[in-house]
């Protein structure tokens, strides 16, 4: 590992990887976690960016100067406005108003313009739904057409995932030494699962790779759509198809429901010094559905997606002073 960088963009990657031994206490079996917050623009998206826009540098679908675009729930353009920043592109994020405002300051701060989508009618502020995101899309693509811009889109991209198999994966492969025996991850755009779990499946055909999503919006799992509104931010959308995950056939699925996604968060802030987001905690929740159920005695690996810093203003760490 290089010592002094170019520039900001080579400090993407190389995140540590953690065992949650005190909350596994009691638990047959290890829960290791990727800390991925730990990323310049504090969630796994800044991977995508980079390798989204060296990709399309590479093939020449992304010309010098070129403005980018993106819908994006804060994380993929936050990590996009870095790589954007340094290699001299404009970004332009879109983004739902039913996103945090945490997110949207952090990208402006970085050099975005940012639009914000209003969500439809009767969503909750704090709650995207899939509906929600088709509005974001329509923008996205109207944006995208007038300004001659590129869609750096990650729910197809094949350097979503490309990411994660070439980075994330071989890291966590080699961190824990190869004791990796299972997998699951929250999916949003679903290029962590996709990269990942192959790159697990190719080392070991026998680790088993779950998708973690909302219990009251299993679309991926086949169960259906009982609430589309949930507070998990940045997947879970009721999407009954992920491009990335073409290819790729999970071992299972997991449900989380909201509360053991807030309880867990907190858990892993209060009792690992873990300040992470929902979908880490939704992850946590699906290790311990493993090690509870199927997969006694197992190795889960899991990732920390992004920083609590990035809900402060939500009900996750919403109590009395």
């Amino acid at each position: 590992m290089k010592l002094v960088h170019d520039s900001i963009a080579g400090a993407i990657g190389h995140t540590p990887l953690v065992e949650l031994s005190r909350i596994a206490a009691g638990f047959d079996g290890r829960i290791l976690m990727k800390l991925e917050y730990l990323n310049p623009g504090l969630s796994k998206k800044d991977r995508a960016a980079l390798r989204i826009i060296e990709e399309a540098e590479q093939s020449g679908a992304l010309r010098p100067g070129q403005t980018v675009i993106e819908l994006t729930s804060g994380n993929m353009g936050t990590g996009l406005a870095i790589v954007c920043a340094v290699k001299g592109y404009p970004f332009v994020a879109v983004m739902s108003k039913g996103n945090s405002m945490e997110r949207a300051r952090m990208m402006q701060a970085l050099g975005a313009e940012v639009i914000l989508v209003d969500q439809c009618q009767g969503s909750k502020p704090g709650e995207v739904s899939g509906n929600d995101l088709k509005l974001v899309d329509i923008e996205a693509v109207r944006l995208t057409s007038e300004r001659n811009a590129f869609r750096a889109d990650q729910f197809e991209h094949e350097g979503n995932r490309n990411a994660h198999y070439f980075g994330t994966a071989p890291e966590v492969w080699e961190q824990s030494g190869g004791e990796v025996t299972a997998f699951c991850d929250f999916a949003g755009s679903g290029g962590t699962f996709a990269g990942c779990g192959r790159f697990f499946k190719e080392k070991n055909p026998g680790i088993e790779c779950y998708v973690v999503e909302p219990e009251d919006a299993a679309t991926l799992s086949g169960s259906g759509v009982i609430n589309p509104e949930h507070p998990i931010q940045g997947g879970g959308y009721s999407m009954e198809e992920l491009s990335q995950l073409n290819g790729i056939e999970p071992d299972g699925f997991l449900k989380v429901s909201s509360r053991e996604a807030i309880d867990y968060t907190r858990r892993l802030a209060k009792e690992e010094g873990v300040f992470a987001g929902y979908s880490s905690g939704a992850n946590l929740a699906g290790a311990i559905q493993l090690l509870e159920g199927p997969l006694p005695g197992a190795t889960v690996a899991i990732i920390a997606c992004d920083s609590g810093l990035k809900y402060l203003s939500t009900d996750l760490w919403r109590q009395a002073l």
